[in-house]
């Protein structure tokens, strides 16, 4: 019963943070899972929350497919690095939570330090399968599809509305990739669907609370608080693994 109310409340939270800042479920979810849960069954139990939540946030009506063709390398490039690392997952020592650590340190620290990129569009188009792959390798390693995705994406100059449509479709592409590996090495079993519904609930109702709470908080207020506690957290799973 721990689990479950720990399960909960680690969903609902993520769910919020996406929901004021349009990322970090995901992120929020393996870190504090890798707390109670093997890597692989943790990741396994935020497939649905992930898929719905990025779908919803994607935006069945917001004419994705402008931003889906232009991506299109790079969520190749995320499905073949993802494969590529598929059975990473399923070793749940041989330092997953240095990876899980320093992934979040650095995705963490870009935000902190405000880190602006700026890539051309002549530059993308070789820089796009590379980034892609890189993404599906920490993915599939890690359970965390953020680094180097997110600041990438950032850096394409893209409008508000495309940057949240591009987030989404990557966060989806990734979860599908990530899905399929862990089917593979036999993670999606069928006694996890009480606590994947139980994830998906939580994280919709966080979701909400976070979309209100955004149109009254300053994005930049709470972005500065989520990456100050990513980078403890990052910290804390690095430092426990050695």
């Amino acid at each position: 019963m721990t689990n479950w109310l720990f399960i909960a409340a680690v969903f609902a939270l993520a769910g919020f943070a996406k929901g004021v800042v349009g990322l970090g479920l995901p992120t929020i979810s393996m870190g504090l899972l890798a707390l109670v849960l093997p890597p692989a069954e943790a990741a396994a139990l935020l497939l649905v929350p992930s898929f719905v939540t990025n779908v919803w946030q994607m935006g069945l009506n917001a004419g994705p497919r402008p931003i889906a063709r232009r991506l299109a390398t790079m969520m190749l490039g995320v499905c073949l690095g993802t494969w590529a690392g598929a059975g990473l997952l399923s070793n749940a020592h041989g330092g997953w939570g240095m990876l899980l650590g320093l992934a979040l340190v650095a995705y963490a620290a870009t935000g902190l330090m405000s880190v602006r990129f700026s890539v051309s569009r002549r530059t993308e188009r070789f820089l796009s399968p590379l980034i892609g792959s890189a993404t599906g390798l920490v993915s599939a390693a890690t359970g965390v599809f953020v680094i180097p995705a997110v600041p990438y994406l950032q850096a394409l100059g893209l409008e508000r509305e495309e940057l949240v449509r591009a987030l989404g479709l990557s966060f989806t592409v990734s979860t599908i990739a990530l899905a399929v590996n862990l089917g593979s090495i036999g993670a999606l079993e069928t006694s996890l669907i009480p606590l994947a519904t139980l994830a998906l609930a939580m994280a919709a109702l966080g979701m909400l609370l976070g979309q209100s709470v955004r149109r009254r908080l300053r994005p930049e207020t709470f972005r500065r608080w989520f990456f100050a506690s990513l980078l403890g957290l990052g910290a804390y799973l690095a430092l426990a693994s050695i």
